[in-house]
């Protein structure tokens, strides 16, 4: 494979794994969104979705399968080598939204056990 072809195949893997790392970011993010909207369900399918996404890093390695990908394209090994992302934050990334996902479980289990905030419904004159 000549150097233009690796360079636009370690692209093409930057962008999906880029596309996948959004998903999953967005998925921890919204997930306490939706624990403390009420919309239970919804927090609860987000939850399960980024767990596979767990099982899919523990099962190799705590790597995401696309870096062994790209890694076949370039001998750069910085920690954003693989994706567009900035490297503190490739660097970061397991602890940052892994913390936030515990966080959300949380909020998501509470929410479940009747926690969560009063209705956000006007209540009249005072």
């Amino acid at each position: 494979m000549g150097a233009l072809d690796q360079r636009t195949a370690l692209a093409a893997v930057k962008f999906v794994h880029t596309a996948v790392w959004a998903v999953f970011a967005g998925c921890i993010l919204w997930l306490p969104v939706a624990a403390l909207s009420g919309r239970l369900w919804l927090a609860t399918g987000l939850a399960v979705l980024v767990l596979v996404e767990v099982l899919v890093l523990a099962l190799n390695g705590w790597r995401c399968p696309l870096t062994d990908v790209a890694a076949r394209f370039t001998d750069q090994r910085a920690a954003n080598f693989d994706i567009y992302l900035p490297e503190w934050l490739a660097r970061n990334n397991q602890r940052l939204f892994g913390a936030l996902f515990v966080l959300g479980l949380t909020i998501l289990a509470w929410s479940w056990l009747g926690g969560g905030l009063p209705p956000l419904t006007p209540s009249g004159p005072p």
